[in-house]
């Protein structure tokens, strides 16, 4: 619309500039011509009854007679000759007239004219004629009289006026309608362009069955066509990932569910073989003690493995329950008999209660103090604590801040990105670790199922400083706990945590 509009402007505007150049050229030509020629005839009438050399009076009687040939009589005329001059009107300065068209007109044989523009910006044309006599052998020889006469060219500028006022009407017409060009043409290219972009935000929302309907054979069609293809393969592409990772997940489920059986049988097994132990020779015992102990880390993997397709399937649910969040993480460490490993800084009970999941509570306690100790150095400190911040999406302003911090080496830099990533592990080279590389990632999901926040950092006094904030929803007035609330439960399996650098 803008570059339509300035193209419109500016051809109306040289347009308008170039007509009222014509015109107006044409307009003062014409008139100078006409009062040329009408000076001319009444010279060449009057000269002839002028006796030479002419006296005063009959230089006034001249010009009186050549100011009389405008009907409108608004000539202003003044006769010379020689030191003599007479005036059309008594007095009149005729300050129009320049000393260089005077010395022009006096001193050459030609008319000449010049166009002044007087006090008051008032127009107008000034001509000299000298008056000249034809000879016997047809010479035309100078008299030494000379006419000057001052017009006024108000008509002709009202003229040139109205041509002024003509053009600046027609730029506002032609205005508008290049604006009504600039609509349609800009209708024509930006529908189309806005129906791309209206698309391409569907697809980015998901919608990726959104297509686009191909007019014509221009480059918008051939880019919707484009389009048009490019969405269809990658909703083919989408479906085909979802497909696979569906099957993946199902699979994983599938023979998770498959192993706990055996290895529930083998679990059995292995315990009364640890209880005979004692009586076996040493390497028949060491043999079963490691058979015992790989049965129990595959039976935790597959524990974990379940857990994360719960996550992946989006069956995980909380179960809710207003607990003491300091009694339920005292309980965590006694039952794995961590007390004495680690330092706690936990408020008074029942200070501190709010409703989450008490299980999942338990493992994501279990996952960071097991962490800390296993890839970490003593000591390791656990610190609880409340805090008051923004309000939680479920409208909760009180949240509960658990920090554990072990005095080891720290993590590096390059691990700190991924340290919540599934099977992942520092040390690339280490094909068998004690921990599947799921703890932390499970940690993450549990975390993320309560609304909350969890972050891993370096202390900066050394070692590895591991935040969980969790959100502590108010219980409904009356209601003590949720209906569907289970009791605490210990996790499903050991923490598994990823290797320290």
């Amino acid at each position: 619309m803008a570059a339509f509009g300035l193209v419109a402007v500016a051809a109306a505007l040289s347009t308008g500039a170039l007509t009222f150049r014509e015109a107006r050229t044409g307009i003062l030509q014409q008139s100078q011509d006409t009062v040329i020629r009408l000076l001319r005839d009444r010279v060449d009438t009057l000269a002839p009854d002028l006796t030479f050399p002419p006296g005063q009076g009959a230089l006034d009687g001249f010009a009186t007679s050549v100011a009389m040939t405008d009907p409108s009589q608004q000539w202003r005329v003044l006769v010379t000759y020689h030191g003599l001059s007479a005036t059309s009107m008594p007095q009149d300065p005729f300050a129009e007239l320049t000393p260089a068209l005077r010395t022009e007109a006096t001193t050459h044989t030609a008319t000449v004219f010049q166009r002044v523009t007087a006090d008051g910006g008032r127009s107008c044309l000034v001509v000299g004629m000298p008056v000249m006599f034809a000879s016997s052998d047809d010479e035309r020889n100078a008299t030494g009289l000379t006419v000057f006469v001052v017009v006024p060219q108000d008509s002709e500028l009202a003229y040139v006026q109205a041509l002024v006022t003509a053009a600046e009407r027609a730029t506002v017409p032609a205005l508008v309608l290049a604006v009504l060009l600039a609509l349609l043409a800009a209708r024509g290219v930006l529908r189309p362009v806005r129906e791309l972009r209206h698309a391409t935000r569907r697809i980015a929302e998901g919608r990726l069955d959104t297509r686009l309907a191909v007019h014509g054979s221009d480059e918008l069609a051939e880019l919707s066509h484009s389009f048009n293809e490019t969405a269809a393969a990658l909703e083919e592409s989408i479906a085909e990932l979802r497909r696979m990772e569906a099957k993946a997940r199902r699979f994983a489920a599938d023979v998770s569910h498959e192993l706990r059986t055996p290895l529930a049988a083998m679990s059995v097994v292995t315990d009364v073989l640890d209880e005979d132990a004692v009586g076996l020779d040493p390497d028949t015992a060491i043999a079963v003690r490691l058979i015992s102990q790989e049965t129990a880390n595959l039976a935790r993997l597959v524990e974990d493995l379940m857990e994360v397709s719960r996550f992946d399937a989006g069956t995980a649910a909380l179960h809710l329950d207003e607990i003491d969040l300091v009694e339920s993480v005292r309980r965590t460490l006694s039952s794995r008999a961590w007390p004495d490993s680690v330092t706690t800084r936990l408020p008074d009970p029942p200070v501190l209660r709010g409703r989450v999941d008490p299980r999942r509570l338990d493992v994501v306690v279990a996952n960071l103090v097991g962490n800390a100790l296993r890839h970490g150095a003593p000591p390791v400190r656990l610190t609880l604590h409340e805090l008051r911040r923004a309000p939680a999406p479920d409208g909760s302003e009180r949240w509960v801040v658990i920090e554990v911090l072990d005095s080891g080496p720290g993590i590096s830099e390059t691990v700190l990105p991924h340290i919540f990533d599934r099977f992942y592990k520092s040390d690339t080279a280490r094909t068998r670790t004690e921990g599947s590389g799921l703890g932390l990632a499970i940690t993450a999901e549990n975390v993320h199922l309560h609304g909350g926040t969890i972050r891993a950092a370096n202390h900066p006094d050394g070692g590895a400083l591991l935040t969980v904030e969790l959100p502590l929803p108010e219980a409904k007035p009356g209601s003590a706990s949720d209906p569907e609330a289970e009791p605490e439960l210990e996790p499903e399996s050991e923490p598994e945590e990823e290797a320290r650098a």
